[in-house]
This record gives C-alpha cells, structure tokens and sequence, in this order.
C-alpha cells in the first residue's frame, strides 16, 4: 500500500477504507469483506502475456498465471489505480475502487479486461510457449 512508510499506517488506512466501504454499502446482507473479497476476484486476471523472442521477432505470449501471482497482481492493481484516483485521503481512494471493483467498474477491472483482450488477441502464437 505504501512505498516507504509504516506498517501500522498502512493497515490503518486499509481498515479506514474497509470501514468506508461498510457506509457506503447499499447492498445490506454483505458485509464491507464480503464487497472486498468480490472486488478482488473481479479484478483477478486469469491469464497474462509474456514476451519471447523467437527467430528475430519478439511475440506476445499468453500464459495462465499461478494463484499466488494472480491474488497479488489484483492487490496491486487496486492500490495502482486507487492511488491515481481523486478523492480527499487514501483510505476514501481505496474505498471508492473497492466498491467500484466489486460492480465489475473502475480502472482496476478495465486492467483486467485489456489483459485477457491482449490474451485473446495473441493467442495464435501459444504455441511458442513451453
């Protein structure tokens, strides 16, 4: 969540926000975790492209992502365009892509589609892959 600060204020603001998103919530037999968890699995990829050089051409290779990596490249993700959001302070930022996450909206999900577009698009040369 933060680049160079203190643990403590970074949980701080993700409990901030988690406390954020359970006020904001309109839908009520959810709770503020349920909302994070579906915001997270919104923005999961499935698959991600690899470059390769083959012959003299380098091509976009389509891979299928381990589970580990694709949990920690969706936190990412909406820390990424949390931060490049408007809003007052880091935890309301984060707040506003979570709930925007879990209604499958926001620039975190947008990474997401763009990603397996890219996937699609490549899918000719996964054959390259070993």
């Amino acid at each position: 969540m933060m680049w160079d600060g203190k643990k403590s204020t970074a949980f701080k603001c993700f409990y901030d926000a988690i406390d954020i998103v359970e006020e904001k919530n309109q839908d009520e037999e959810k709770t503020a975790l349920e909302i994070w968890k579906e915001a997270l699995t919104n923005v999961m990829p499935h698959v991600e492209v690899r470059s390769r050089r083959v012959g003299g051409a380098t091509f976009q290779i389509p891979n299928p992502i381990r589970p580990d990596r694709k949990i920690s490249t969706a936190m990412k993700w909406l820390i990424l365009f949390a931060r490049k959001r408007n809003e007052k302070s880091m935890a309301n930022k984060l707040a506003a892509e979570i709930l925007a996450a879990a209604k499958e909206e926001g620039a975190a999900v947008k990474k997401r589609v763009d990603t397996h577009k890219m996937a699609e698009a490549n899918k000719a040369f996964s054959h390259f892959r070993f």
